[in-house]
């Protein structure tokens, strides 16, 4: 690997780590490719190349998974779930999460509560992490 693309892999790096730090908070490419010291476009197309999905998708996705793990472990209300991990509207929360994940909010708290609480390894958490938008509509009919 060049020197070049050593340096545009860290700078994809460090604009991906603000995701994850700050993803409840209102975010646009515009800043998060400023991060990254490049433009919008060249950002959003170097993101996709490195990461395998948009920033707007890997953002939306780290929303989820947060949401996940409040609807498995907290008696919060769904509505709550969605504004406290960036979610600015209930409809959106909800029809991502299910695009994501195969099954509503409230399906999956109900299907996921009582399961044991265990600490996240990197095994578990990449394995239980939701594959990607669109493929959960393949599973919804088994």
């Amino acid at each position: 690997m060049s020197r070049e693309q050593e340096d545009i892999n860290r700078r994809l790096l460090r604009a991906r780590d603000l995701m994850d730090r700050t993803f409840a908070e209102p975010l646009d490419v515009a800043a998060l490719a400023r991060v990254a010291y490049m433009s919008d476009a060249h950002f959003i197309r170097e993101f996709k190349r490195v990461f395998g999905e948009p920033p707007y998708r890997y953002l939306q996705r780290r929303r989820v998974e947060r949401a996940m793990f409040l609807l498995q472990h907290r008696d919060t209300p769904v509505t709550d779930i969605c504004m406290a991990v960036g979610f600015a509207s209930l409809g959106t929360f909800s029809r991502t999460f299910t695009a994501i994940v195969g099954e509503s909010p409230t399906a999956y708290r109900v299907r996921t509560r009582g399961l044991p609480h265990v600490a996240p390894t990197m095994f578990a958490m990449r394995w239980n992490r939701p594959s990607s938008f669109g493929e959960a509509r393949g599973r919804s009919g088994e």
